[in-house]
């Protein structure tokens, strides 16, 4: 017991003393000191320029309340989730810990993670210049455990001189799954590169698909897949094998060479549209000297499709000891305007109107554009998606695996339609 006792204690100390300068050395705990100050726990995850931007934030936040200290706890994504887990299994989490789509649910329902509901209804966190759609992907059998960070939306980014020798043009407010795989191929003709890249990973992907067609991926309890009908499944690899065969749309193997932002098609010219999230742009744009536009995706309009993607959450853990400052605190972060001036939309678009707004004269072309982009396109989403089931991440491995083996043509899409529902269903059903 008492190897245990010593062992917990000192990954919580080695986590917290990774990302924390000399200055801001991490407690085993929150609570308040004898003078009545209150002291917060706050964990991300992140790359140094996060890092530095969000000190600064905690800077601010203290002046303005010198009754709080904050101690800072950050990490790569990989250390990360390696290092909250014990923190979880010793009920010692930080009071405030970023929070991610695939991991969210799986905290949610071990009761680790605090309902914010009340705080956004008391006002603590105030949403009065904030869509109401921005909030649901946080939402979890009707309580909100996530409070996201900022915003993006699915977008087709175009390399113009491409589209512009193709003699192509794309109306993303009409364009239809058709037109995508003509304009592909006609790009792909004309350039002598891939038309698109591959819209990969599947999971991203053939959800959007399905909602274009009216349908959800999953069911609303997370038991089971959401479409009944397969031959959706068939007709959506029907189009990517068609692209495949035309030299339009690469294979698997190609894909697999991308190692990062650097290495993607549009920024290496191999292709003229590169299927991302609207806020990867200003990376694009930064990385070549082609002039680039984001798009909106086809068919998003008829079922609403399209929807504000969180890109991380805010959540306040159930064990913290100052749940309504550390309310306090994520108000701060949405609502101040100072602040964002800092962030910038990197964790984002900020969900706040008021901020965007204020926020206009401080950005770059690439960073207005994408802004002016998820403003844009706020008037065609619909609800977000409820966070991912438990077993989720084995059933997207799951899809992916089958949408390797459709584009090699080692099984056809109906085959493919039949073994993927058969493991997904074996899978999901473990939460009945």
């Amino acid at each position: 017991m008492k190897k245990l006792l010593v062992f917990l204690i000192t990954i919580t100390f080695i986590f917290t003393m990774a990302g924390c300068s000399s200055s801001n050395q991490g407690s085993s705990g929150s609570g308040s000191s004898k003078d009545g100050k209150i002291t917060l726990r706050i964990a991300w995850w992140g790359g140094q320029p996060r890092h530095d931007y969000t000190m600064k934030i905690i800077e601010m936040y203290e002046k303005e309340n010198p009754n709080v200290k904050i101690e800072p706890e950050f990490a790569n994504w990989d250390d990360y989730w390696k290092k909250l887990a014990p923190m979880a299994a010793a009920n010692n989490l930080p009071d405030i810990i970023q929070m991610d789509t695939s991991y969210i649910s799986q905290y949610a329902e071990k009761g680790q993670l605090t309902d914010l509901t009340k705080y956004v209804d008391d006002g603590t966190i105030n949403t009065d210049n904030i869509d109401e759609n921005s909030l649901t992907g946080g939402i979890i059998k009707d309580k909100l455990y996530g409070f996201s960070t900022g915003s993006t939306v699915l977008s087709v980014i175009s390399n113009d001189q491409m589209l512009e020798k193709a003699g192509v043009e794309i109306d993303g407010q009409n364009w239809t799954w058709d037109d995508f795989s003509d304009i592909a191929t006609k790009l792909a003709n004309a350039n002598g590169t891939y038309g698109t890249n591959p819209m990969y990973p599947a999971d991203i992907f053939f959800p959007y698909y399905l909602k274009t067609k009216g349908e959800q991926f999953y069911n609303e309890d997370g038991t089971g897949l959401g479409y009944k009908d397969d031959q959706l499944f068939v007709d959506y690899f029907n189009m990517q094998l068609k692209l495949v065969d035309a030299k339009a749309f690469p294979t698997p193997d190609v894909q697999a060479q991308v190692k990062g932002s650097e290495d993607d098609f549009i920024v290496k010219g191999t292709a003229a549209l590169t299927w991302n999230w609207a806020n990867q742009y200003r990376m694009f744009d930064d990385l070549t000297e082609n002039p680039l536009s984001i798009n909106l995706p086809p068919e998003q309009a008829t079922n609403k499709a399209l929807y504000l993607r969180p890109t991380m959450f805010w959540s306040i853990t159930e064990n913290s000891k100052h749940k309504e400052e550390a309310a306090k605190f994520i108000d701060f972060y949405t609502n101040n305007i100072e602040a964002n001036k800092l962030i910038k939309g990197e964790r984002g678009v900020p969900l706040s109107s008021e901020v965007v707004k204020a926020l206009q004269g401080e950005l770059t072309e690439s960073e207005a554009k994408i802004f002016q982009y998820v403003e844009d396109a706020k008037q065609y989403v619909g609800p977000a998606d409820p966070p991912a089931p438990v077993g989720s991440a084995e059933v997207m491995k799951t899809l992916d695996d089958f949408a390797e083996k459709i584009l090699f043509k080692a099984i056809t899409p109906k085959e493919g339609a039949e073994q993927f529902r058969e493991q997904a269903t074996e899978i999901l059903g473990r939460n009945k």
